[in-house]
């Protein structure tokens, strides 16, 4: 396993282990860059806390390995600079639909001027596959992030750093992929670190999260639920589908709302009969995950909040040209009061797997407690309301859905202190509103029973997957399970998210989708509009 640079390619590179002052008055000249209208690599963020950390800003950032960050506190500004456009651009439509907000501060999207990648860059990128990630091995056992941002902060900013004491690595993010370089290139010469194994890590910022996933499968006519879609498609492809479906739906939004519906993730459904429930509803959304579901009895309305507003766009369209019948009557589709960006704390948790979907498995194992649709009604409505409790006694496991997905992530945690659910397995499930129409399955080929799921005969249209529950959430941001991947030349292998429980009811009606604009819609060709 090859872990740093060749003596002769170190001397080739010519790169000092510590930025001259010349070097840093560069870089900054360069980091004042003016804007342009012009799509590059570089993407500019205005209206920024000055006082923002790296790490915080590339929080946001889940579209592609960055090449550097710099940010310029005096002007409330910053530069993300990728390794290619495709991955820029993924990031740059993806602020403006979603209308990124930091810290309260609303952000301005925009372009930076286009420039090159240095050539040192792109020979280690080329060469080593360098990133802004430096992976740390053999480490003692005692080591500390304080320790390791003392010892590596010479070579130069750092975002973030991450230590797996009982694996004894560490993974150091910079800002810069050329730091990481230096670090590369110099720490095995530094004694405290000639044992240790030093090469390059993931970009935290390069891994496609499972929404992403979902959104571009649907978008080019694949199984959303296929578990290997990265290693299927080129990333690029999967990029510039992503690319157009946000253009897309930002066009669906401003062009039945006007501007300032951009990013709106709230679906207001109307005329609905007065018997109509959250479940029979929930039975015919489709398109993706939710974050809340509301109904207004007596008013005969309903409002629909999606994690995602491309999924919001694509509902609302579809529902607009097709229709939508509940209970034998068509239902009025259009939209809410603009959701506002979704909170940082549930992106990051539907990052790792949770939805408003509760699993509940090895019930068998436990019989002195008898469960119930009763006793779990009761236990869980303590955590908020429930739309659905489903049971699947020949699998020894049931469903628990919430309308909010706050309050199921609420439920996981504090339902473990019930004693009664001490020895459960307990977990996120996939919740049914993020699959595909029953029409579209059939129409690709992509019906359950060719994916390795398992039909419940019941006759209810449920589907289990992965019954042992020992398997749930995206490990794609989880640096733990990458670094038990690590292969013969020093790279990380691709991870393998765990599957997800899942379950689906496809009562109701809702057109399939069209192979030839999968994202169901629009693009004003003459002959549809909104």
């Amino acid at each position: 396993m090859q872990d740093q640079l060749l003596p002769q390619d170190l001397q080739n590179l010519h790169i000092s282990s510590q930025p001259s002052q010349q070097q840093q008055a560069q870089s900054n000249s360069q980091s004042q860059l003016q804007t342009s209208s012009v799509p590059s690599r570089t993407v500019y963020l205005g209206n920024i806390p000055s006082d923002i950390p790296a790490h915080e800003l590339l929080n946001h950032v889940r579209s592609g390995t960055v090449e550097s960050l710099k940010i310029l506190p005096s002007k409330n500004c910053a530069f993300i600079s990728f390794l290619d456009e495709n991955s820029a651009m993924l990031f740059h439509s993806d602020a403006i639909l979603k209308r990124l907000t930091i810290n309260n501060h609303d952000v301005k999207v925009g372009w930076g001027k286009p420039t090159p990648v240095q050539p040192v860059v792109a020979s280690c990128v080329s060469r080593y596959n360098a990133t802004r990630n430096v992976y740390l091995g053999n480490l003692e056992e005692s080591t500390t992030e304080y320790e390791l941002a003392q010892d590596l902060e010479e070579y130069g900013p750092i975002d973030t750093i991450k230590i797996l004491g009982d694996k004894k690595i560490a993974f150091v993010h910079f800002t810069s992929i050329l730091s990481a370089i230096r670090c590369v290139q110099s720490l095995p010469l530094v004694e405290k670190y000639k044992d240790r194994k030093v090469f390059y890590g993931k970009d935290r910022c390069a891994f496609i999260t499972k929404t992403q996933q979902h959104n571009a499968a649907q978008y080019l006519g694949l199984n959303p639920n296929s578990e290997n879609l990265l290693n299927q498609v080129d990333r690029d492809l999967i990029a510039n589908a992503l690319v157009q479906q946000s253009n897309a739906a930002a066009v669906i939004a401003t062009s039945a709302g006007g501007s300032s519906n951009l990013g709106n993730r709230t679906i207001y459904l109307g005329n609905l009969h007065p018997d109509s429930t959250i479940e029979e509803i929930c039975n015919v959304v489709r398109g993706g995950i939710l974050q809340n579901i509301r109904l207004i009895n007596e008013r005969h309305v309903c409002f629909i909040t999606f994690i995602d507003p491309i999924s919001a766009a694509q509902f609302y369209a579809m529902g607009s040209l097709h229709g939508l019948i509940i209970h034998n009557r068509k239902i009025k589709v259009g939209w809410g009061k603009h959701s506002g960006p979704l909170p940082n704390s549930i992106n990051l948790a539907v990052g790792n797997g949770a939805s408003r979907n509760i699993y509940i498995g090895g019930l068998d194992k436990i019989p002195d407690v008898l469960f119930t649709k009763e006793k779990l009604f009761s236990d869980f409505k303590e955590f908020g309301e429930t739309e659905q409790i489903n049971f699947f006694d020949e699998r020894h496991c049931c469903f628990v859905n919430f309308t909010n997905i706050s309050n199921a992530i609420k439920a996981i945690d504090g339902i473990r202190n019930n004693d009664d659910y001490q020895r459960c397995k307990i977990n996120f499930g996939k919740d049914r509103c993020g699959n595909i129409p029953r029409q579209f399955q059939l129409q690709n080929g992509n019906s359950n029973g060719n994916n390795g799921q398992l039909h419940n005969g019941g006759g209810n249209g449920q589907v289990l997957n992965d019954i042992d529950g020992s398997q749930f959430y995206d490990y794609s941001d989880d640096e733990s399970n990458l670094a038990a991947q690590i292969t013969s030349d020093g790279e990380f292998g691709n991870s393998n998210p765990g599957t997800t429980q899942s379950q689906d009811s496809d009562s109701g009606v809702f057109e399939p989708y069209s192979q030839a604009n999968p994202m169901g819609i629009i693009l004003n060709n003459g002959n549809e509009s909104i």
